[in-house]
């Protein structure tokens, strides 16, 4: 909808609305601009503290997507005006537990009363104007990294009937309330927040910062609510380029393809199929269950990194030294008729 209205002429918008990023980038300096972005959502697991911990985790997401580091973030909360607010009390917690984690202050917020429970964050960040991680810039030859597995979506819908499996249920919520932090602290070669304008480092603490990474990192986005596909998708059209999906590379959560076989298949699974699915090609040999995860809508999902060939296996080694599982899922070709294909 927002495509539909004129665009604004500003200069220092980097990274706006119409690149269908992940979050905008605005330049304050020619060493620093604002990351900003907002998510909030319904919840997707029973216990509050534990829902405020994914809201939170998936809000600071799309920061580090773009290779950014959150720096204050305001509450946003929908409850009812009868509500327990003890619940929402632990929400809050859980929500604060995760960016204090992130070293991400929570400066305020905004509520108001509506019968369904929303919650989450607008998040802002710090990061260097000529160092922005875009979804618009791989490269052909680049490798595809993903830093977490697939399955949240139809894991919650079973979670929601009541039918998930503990390990099901403990293996979701572990990849939901995992920040993105670590990875990209391997990617950008920064440990804890940029620094302010005229902030001086420090040796220790916090505020220290190190060098640059030297991993050729060319484009990020984060797999949330469109899917692998969806969000695959975005990444190809952005740069102009096509992506080979590798089926059996791509890691799966525990119980994920149980729950396709038991059709517990979210709304927002079939939507992003209906949406995208026209631009993929699917070598023989993948299997329907498989076909269907690729467009499961994933809550504080991991990213997915285009980085070059020769830096691949580095990465991927770095990523595995900081406790960061991920594997290499694809490859980016030169633009061709599919823009997306799936080899088993």
């Amino acid at each position: 909808m927002l495509g539909k209205l004129a665009r604004q002429q500003d200069p220092n918008v980097l990274v706006g609305f119409d690149h269908a990023d992940d979050a905008g980038v605005y330049r304050l300096s020619p060493e620093t601009a604002l990351v900003q972005t907002v998510d909030f959502f319904t919840p997707v697991v029973d216990d509050p503290y534990t829902f405020g911990q994914i809201a939170a985790t998936n809000a600071l997401s799309d920061v580090y997507a773009m290779g950014g580091w959150p720096l204050t973030s305001l509450a946003m909360v929908c409850f009812p005006e009868k509500g327990d607010l003890e619940i929402l009390t632990r929400i809050l917690a859980g929500g604060l537990s995760k960016m204090v984690e992130a070293e991400c202050t929570v400066i305020g917020g905004h509520s108001i009363r509506d019968e369904e429970t929303k919650f989450g964050y607008a998040v802002t960040g710090l990061i260097d104007p000529k160092k922005v991680l875009s979804n618009s810039s791989a490269k052909p030859g680049d490798h595809l990294l993903l830093t977490k597995a697939l399955g949240t979506g139809v894991i919650s819908t079973a979670i929601k009937k009541g039918v998930a499996k503990p390990s099901w249920v403990e293996a979701a919520i572990a990849s939901m309330t995992t920040l993105n932090k670590k990875a990209a602290e391997v990617i950008t070669g920064h440990a804890g927040r940029h620094l302010l304008p005229g902030e001086k480092p420090v040796e220790q603490g916090a505020r220290a910062a190190k060098a640059t990474a030297d991993f050729a990192v060319h484009s990020m986005t984060d797999i949330t609510g469109f899917g692998l596909i969806g969000h695959a998708r975005e990444l190809a059209l952005g740069s102009d380029v096509s992506l080979g999906i590798y089926a059996k590379k791509v890691p799966l959560l525990e119980g994920a393809l149980d729950c396709i076989r038991a059709g517990y298949i979210p709304g927002g699974l079939k939507a992003n199929r209906d949406f995208a699915e026209c631009v993929v090609k699917y070598e023989d040999g993948i299997g329907e269950e498989v076909k269907t995860i690729l467009f499961d809508p994933q809550t504080a999902g991991g990213l997915l990194v285009s980085v070059a060939a020769e830096d691949a296996a580095g990465l991927l080694r770095a990523f595995r030294a900081a406790g960061v599982p991920a594997v290499e899922v694809g490859e980016v070709v030169a633009r061709n008729p599919h823009l997306i294909t799936v080899a088993a």
